[in-house]
């Protein structure tokens, strides 16, 4: 199976960004979110993440005009009809994603494709609402999307050769590199990523060193190119502590206890960058 067109749910950071790969790339999409409002948002986010590759010369005018005619915006869930695999980006939150793929299975095709974005969720869970769980694969992009070359494709226990196949070949095709890896709370990237997020917020919590400082011994002293604190505003202190839930849940070990720093952040509102005020103030 060649997946020539893409639906996305969601126009978000990751829907729009996903858009962007696969508009970028010749392949059409349809992103559909709740209202008009979202959707003009998403369009938007994308034309200003173009404008910066065109202005540092790395497409063209014409480029950005023939990826931005590639993207379909709707709030209708027909209008995802015609794709050949839907992704499911929408908010890390277990119940509002089954009730999006359950209302997906019941419109879309038998042999349509039905992806989820999600970071920790079961695969396996997700893909037994549906009445397609052999057409059923996790599509874990990261962000920002346009850049990251990683796409975490995680099957679960029913999803098919062939399914696996498509996807990782529509990876491969948006420039991506996938990694294939089981089923399991929080896949590979984030099972390591978050509970070190957790644990710098444990650190800071316990004052042992400024944000600054924690951020800049992890860069300097491991090499990475942005610091975990900063990761976890960039990433949305909400979604780290979700996840984290996820893992305490599903393992039953302590390791995975949230920080109260990160819970109280949360309930404060703190988010990170999408509030403009997470560990950090933006």
């Amino acid at each position: 199976m060649i997946i020539q067109k893409v639906g996305i749910i969601g126009a978000g950071t990751m829907g729009n960004g996903i858009a962007q790969a696969c508009a970028v790339a010749g392949i059409p999409v349809v992103m559909v979110d709740i209202s008009e409002a979202a959707v003009a948002k998403g369009i938007a986010t994308v034309s200003g993440s173009l404008d910066r590759l065109l202005k540092k010369e790395k497409i063209t005018e014409a480029d950005k005009a023939a990826a931005l005619a590639k993207i379909q915006g709707s709030t209708h869930y027909e209008d995802l009809k015609q794709a050949d695999l839907v992704i499911e980006a929408a908010t890390e939150n277990q119940d509002l994603k089954v009730k999006i793929l359950k209302q997906l299975d019941g419109m879309l095709a038998p042999d349509v494709i039905i992806a989820s974005n999600t970071s920790s969720i079961s695969i396996t869970q997700l893909a037994a609402v549906t009445s397609r769980a052999d057409r059923f694969i996790g599509m874990h992009f990261f962000n920002p999307v346009p850049m990251m070359a990683l796409v975490e494709i995680i099957r679960g226990l029913q999803t098919s050769e062939e399914t696996h196949d498509a996807v990782h070949a529509l990876a491969t095709a948006l420039g991506k590199t996938p990694i294939t890896v089981k089923n399991a709370p929080g896949f590979v990237v984030n099972r390591i990523l978050v509970p070190m997020i957790n644990e710098a917020l444990f650190v800071l919590s316990e004052g042992l060193a400024t944000p600054d400082d924690i951020d800049a011994g992890m860069k300097l002293g491991c090499n990475q190119p942005i610091g975990p604190l900063a990761l976890a505003d960039m990433i949305g202190l909400d979604v780290c502590l979700a996840v984290m839930e996820v893992y305490l849940k599903e393992f039953g070990d302590s390791k995975y206890r949230p920080c109260p720093l990160l819970k109280e952040l949360v309930a404060a509102g703190r988010l990170g960058r999408k509030t403009g005020h997470g560990v950090y103030q933006y």
